[in-house]
C-alpha cells in the first residue's frame, strides 16, 4: 500500500495531477482543500493567510485520514500544500508507505495559473504568503517535478517511481 502526497503552493497543479494520477493507477483521490473548515475557506477567500492555529486542525484531520488508509491498506493520492517541514512531519505517520511529490514552479508561472482559474477559493494575492511559508523538501525527501511539464508527463514520472521503476 502506498500514499502519494502531492505538495506545492496553490496553483502548482496538485489537484489536476493528483486526480489524473489516481485515475491512471486506479487509486482513491482526496484533495486536502476539502478538509478545510468553513472558517478557513472564508478567511482565505477574503485574502487572509491562515495561521498555525487555523492549520493544525486541518493537518490533524489529514493525519487521521492517512492513519485510516494505512489501517485499511488503501492506495491513495492526496493533494496537499504541506508547505512546511513541520506539516510534513505531522502527515508522515508511516515513512515506508508515504511517497512525497513536490510540484515546483516559479512565482511568475504559478501566478499566471492562479489568475486564470475561476473555480478556487484561494485568491492570487495570497500566493506570496505561500512562497514565503514554503520550506522546500530535499530531493531525498520528495520527488521534485517542474510544474511547466505537461500533466501527462508528470503523471508518467510519478507512476514510474510509485511502481518502483524510476
Amino acid at each position: 500500500m502506498t500514499i502519494v502526497i502531492i505538495m506545492g503552493v496553490s496553483g502548482s497543479g496538485k489537484t489536476t495531477v493528483g486526480k489524473r494520477l489516481a485515475e491512471v493507477l486506479g487509486w482513491q483521490f482526496m484533495d486536502a482543500d476539502d478538509l478545510h473548515s468553513p472558517e478557513n475557506v472564508e478567511k482565505m477567500s477574503r485574502g487572509i493567510p491562515l495561521d498555525e492555529s487555523d492549520r493544525l486542525p486541518w493537518l490533524m484531520a489529514m493525519r487521521q485520514h492517512i492513519s485510516v488508509w494505512l489501517e485499511q491498506d488503501k492506495n491513495v493520492v492526496l493533494a496537499c500544500s504541506a508547505l512546511k517541514q513541520s506539516y510534513r512531519e505531522i502527515l508522515d505517520c508511516s515513512l515506508e508507505a508515504i511517497k512525497w511529490v513536490y510540484l515546483k514552479g516559479s512565482p511568475a508561472v504559478i501566478q499566471s495559473r492562479i489568475q486564470s482559474r475561476t473555480d478556487h477559493f484561494m485568491p492570487a494575492d495570497l500566493l506570496n504568503s505561500q512562497f514565503e511559508a514554503l520550506e522546500e523538501p530535499t530531493p531525498d525527501e520528495a520527488i521534485h517535478l517542474d510544474v511547466s511539464l505537461p500533466v501527462s508527463e508528470l503523471v508518467e514520472r510519478i507512476s514510474r517511481v510509485v511502481k518502483g521503476s524510476g
